[in-house]
């Protein structure tokens, strides 16, 4: 039986770890060529020899999302390597410092907004034309729970996730009508490096992020993959701007 992704060319930026590892397997499995994206390298080229070995296709591009001309380049090796651009999880984010807001450095503030929200506009400024070209195409942002409510503590963080919402709405309304589908995910507490690192040198604090799941545990990387996957498929070809909340109901409290 043919994967729900067979035949097209899937993007992953942020694909050496966690969530976007995790998606570019999914996206592999489920029969795509996928470029992986990553400023880190070894990682990232472990992702394509993961993809490999299970009888995948694949190749690694380096890349700084917060740079256009990176992504612009990304976005040219990626369809004169295979020809075109069907789907695009733009996923490269970072955590950065978590402060209360009035003590947040500039320095903090302005990685994080570059990466996180800036990223994801560069990715879509140069990733819609050539679906444009193409006559369509799926692309789905990772946003966050932190993109639907706030998070003490968070203010970087936040503000860049709540903009990816606002640039997903946004650019799903402008090309609607001309086949380019926009989404977002929008993970709970998921264990990937990512929420290792916030954790780290905080006992209990898994606990405690687990408890605010009402599911009772965190999640997996590959239970955001499947959602990211489904999203590009045509089984959602009437689902377009919307954040999706992949959070074990956190948000519906």
């Amino acid at each position: 039986m043919a994967g729900r992704v067979t035949g097209k060319v899937a993007l992953v930026t942020g694909g050496s770890s966690g969530i976007g590892r995790a998606t570019a397997l999914i996206f592999a499995r489920e029969g795509a060529k996928v470029v992986v994206a990553d400023v880190t390298v070894d990682a990232g080229e472990e992702t394509v020899r993961m993809i490999k070995a299970a009888g995948g296709e694949a190749i690694f591009v380096k890349v700084d999302v917060a740079k256009a001309s990176e992504v612009e380049a990304l976005i040219k090796k990626t369809v004169e390597t295979y020809g075109r651009l069907d789907c695009a999880f733009n996923n490269a984010g970072i955590e950065g410092k978590f402060t209360p807001t009035t003590e947040g450095t500039e320095e903090n503030w302005n990685r994080v907004i570059d990466i996180n929200l800036k990223g994801v506009w560069l990715c879509l400024k140069y990733e819609i034309p050539q679906m444009l070209k193409q006559g369509g195409g799926s692309i789905v942002n990772t946003a966050s729970v932190a993109g639907l409510v706030g998070a003490a503590g968070g203010s970087a963080y936040v503000a860049s996730k709540h903009g990816v919402n606002g640039l997903t709405k946004t650019a799903a309304l402008e090309y609607a009508k001309q086949g380019v589908r926009v989404n977002a995910v929008c993970p709970g507490g998921i264990r990937t490096p990512m929420l290792e690192r916030i954790m780290s040198g905080n006992p209990g604090m898994s606990e405690m992020v687990a408890a605010m799941e009402p599911v009772g545990r965190l999640g997996k990387p590959e239970e955001i993959g499947e959602a990211v996957v489904w999203l590009c498929s045509d089984s959602a070809s009437f689902v377009t701007g919307l954040p999706m909340a992949v959070d074990g109901a956190m948000t519906a409290q």
